[in-house]
């Protein structure tokens, strides 16, 4: 009996795996070279990464500035890759006319993009320039080894250290600095991406970028003119004053924006430093055919929003159908439109109606990120700073920050919307008081009200998480547009009506 048991057992395994041969192919066999694996599906991790010793010269490798991404290794056999990194501590703006102290592996933030092929030996070398004030270190996730190399890569300033690793994971992963306090050296900047390429390489693409979220913890408020410090504080509650791709407010905007055209299948390496908050990466009008979660090896297809966790990193691949401006967004919403978290691809080509009727608006979603850039805005900072602020000078900021804040629903001529949102082109009630522009931006206004013969019942919120500069900026456009009768609001009348709530202030909606 014992033995018709076992070879009735031993007929059904034979069955079954008759069974899974006869399709050609396995029900999840519909990939390609990127996800093509070992055995069950595995690809056997780090015990299967080393494909033994380097072969040939040398390398050196190749790396970028966002949101550049360097050229694929095209290498079929292991190398030694040496990578020369820099510390650099700067100076540079976080957004117009405010500035911080960054601090960067190579000069940018996010870092220089690493890109290797699994089974490399890789060599690495990082000085810390002279003029830096910290000493610091690199954790690469994509090291196998205590501290992913930040143990070997103490340094302190114009000093260098060397260590050597081998790349056995492939994958997307990130470095950043290890130096205690290490929530201080990543919320400065200090992070970038390595990209270990499988044996067989990336799928090729005809376009990709690198981009990278991080949160920023100021002394200042959101906006707030002038160089700003580090706030620990704020760092440590999880309070972040800024949510930033590629470290800056429009670093991926206007005529900085990310450029592609209709037919090209474009991948994102998208990392998120953190340190704090997890993103909720989105492109607006697009969906992701493909997103290697999690960086990893494997990849989901058809996804809409994907997390990326703090410390973590995805790849993503869409194909350009239509032609617009499609907007980048952590899509928990205000750190994009009240934090800085958005950026924009623009696509170039020929419509396609079947697909896709028409054409956003980039202002609708972008406001004055849509503009070329904000050099009027940060030229007004500066010249508020030098205490020689001319009147022009504030018009041609408010009007840049006007068509992110107010032009949405008072449209771009200011002739707003008849019935719903009242004119401010030639609008007797701001002739008849032209305190009355400042006070509704920091106040709002809700109530009946008549507006050139005309009677309007609608709720404007308070835009008072503006700045009182840009309060006076935006008012002082308003007063010297379309027909209005002109004047001037200063930063010191905006701070001061921003104290005198009126009896029609608003709530919000």
């Amino acid at each position: 009996m014992k033995q018709v048991t076992r070879l009735l057992a031993l007929a059904v395994v034979a069955a079954l795996a008759l069974a899974g041969c006869s399709s050609g192919k396995p029900d999840n066999a519909d990939t390609d070279a990127s996800q093509a694996t070992a055995g069950d599906g595995e690809t056997g991790g780090s015990r299967k990464g080393d494909f033994g010793p380097p072969q040939g010269a040398p390398v050196k490798a190749v790396l970028t500035s966002p949101p550049q991404v360097p050229p694929a290794t095209g290498r079929t056999a292991p190398a030694k890759v040496i990578v020369e990194l820099d510390v650099v501590e700067k100076e540079m703006p976080i957004s117009e006319g405010v500035t911080y102290t960054f601090w960067t592996f190579g000069g940018t933030v996010p870092g220089s993009f690493i890109r290797v092929r699994q089974g490399d030996t890789v060599e690495f070398h990082l000085r810390n320039m002279p003029e830096s004030k910290m000493p610091h270190n690199i954790d690469l996730h994509g090291v196998t080894g205590p501290g992913g190399g930040a143990a070997s890569s103490f340094t302190a300033p114009g000093h260098s250290s060397r260590f050597t690793f081998k790349a056995l994971n492939a994958g997307l992963y990130v470095y950043h600095c290890a130096t205690a306090p290490v929530g201080m050296h990543v919320a400065n900047g200090m992070y970038g991406l390595i990209l270990i390429e499988p044996p067989q390489g990336m799928p090729p693409v005809d376009k990709e970028f690198y981009v990278m979220q991080g949160d920023f913890y100021t002394t200042g408020k959101y906006r707030e003119k002038g160089h700003q410090p580090f706030d620990m504080e704020k760092a440590i509650e999880e309070h972040p004053t800024y949510v930033l791709f590629n470290g800056s407010e429009g670093a991926l905007t206007g005529d900085k924006a990310l450029a592609t055209r209709v037919g090209d299948t474009v991948r994102m390496y998208v990392g998120n430093g953190g340190p704090n908050l997890v993103s909720s990466f989105h492109v607006i009008g697009e969906i992701f055919d493909k997103v290697w979660y999690e960086g990893g090896t494997k990849f989901q297809e058809n996804v809409q929003t994907t997390l990326i966790p703090a410390g973590g990193a995805a790849m993503m691949e869409f194909h350009m159908e239509v032609p617009g401006s499609y907007v980048l967004v952590d899509h928990s919403i205000f750190r994009a439109f009240n934090k800085g978290a958005l950026a924009i691809l623009k696509a170039e080509g020929a419509d396609n109606k079947a697909i896709y009727s028409g054409k956003e608006v980039d202002y609708v979603y972008l406001g004055d990120r849509a503009q070329p850039n904000m050099q009027a805005v940060a030229t007004a900072a500066a010249s508020a700073k030098a205490g020689d602020l001319s009147v022009e000078e504030q018009i041609n900021a408010g009007k840049a920050l006007f068509a992110g804040t107010c032009s949405t629903c008072h449209q771009p001529e200011g002739q707003g919307m008849e019935g719903v949102f009242p004119p401010l082109a030639k609008s007797d009630y701001i002739a008849g008081d032209t305190k009355r522009v400042p006070t509704a931006i920091l106040h709002g206004l809700v109530g009946p009200v008549k507006v050139n013969g005309k009677d309007y019942d609608s709720n404007m919120p308070p835009m008072n998480q503006l700045t009182d500069d840009e309060v006076a900026n935006i008012a002082t456009y308003v007063l010297n547009s379309w027909g209005n009768p002109g004047g001037r609001v200063t930063k010191a009348e905006a701070a001061a009506i921003r104290q005198q709530k009126p009896s029609n202030a608003s709530g919000g909606h």
